[in-house]
């Protein structure tokens, strides 16, 4: 049996396919500096969420709603690269994982900083 589940590998797959479709093949030059972070795929692997780190925080809403107008595209990219029977419809999402996790260090040094 396989470490993990079929979604998760699934998941790790459409990462890095994705990512690399918006970095080479997603002419909008409007979209800034981006990395997608993960993708979650549901269980019956009809729909993903695709979580996105967007820099600029004030690209974010903009580079958002490109990305979720032009996910039939990229569906469609993803077709072509990976043989799956049905492909996932995405849903982009921003991830603050890394900004909460920023949040905590800079809480913690605080706290330490404090207690000298």
């Amino acid at each position: 049996m396989l470490p993990y589940k079929r979604s998760k590998r699934v998941g790790d797959l459409l990462r890095e396919v994705i990512a690399d479709i918006i970095m080479k093949r997603l002419k909008d030059p409007r979209i800034g500096f981006l990395t997608v972070t993960g993708v979650d795929v549901k269980e019956d692997l009809k729909t993903a969420a695709v979580y996105v780190s967007i820099l600029k925080e004030e690209d974010r809403k903009t580079t958002l709603e490109i990305l979720n107008s032009a996910q039939s595209f990229i569906r469609q990219e993803v077709a072509r690269e990976v043989r799956m029977k049905f492909i996932p419809v995405f849903h982009f999402v921003l991830d603050t994982s890394a900004e909460y996790g920023a949040r905590i260090d800079r809480l913690l040094k605080e706290i330490k900083e404090s207690e000298e």
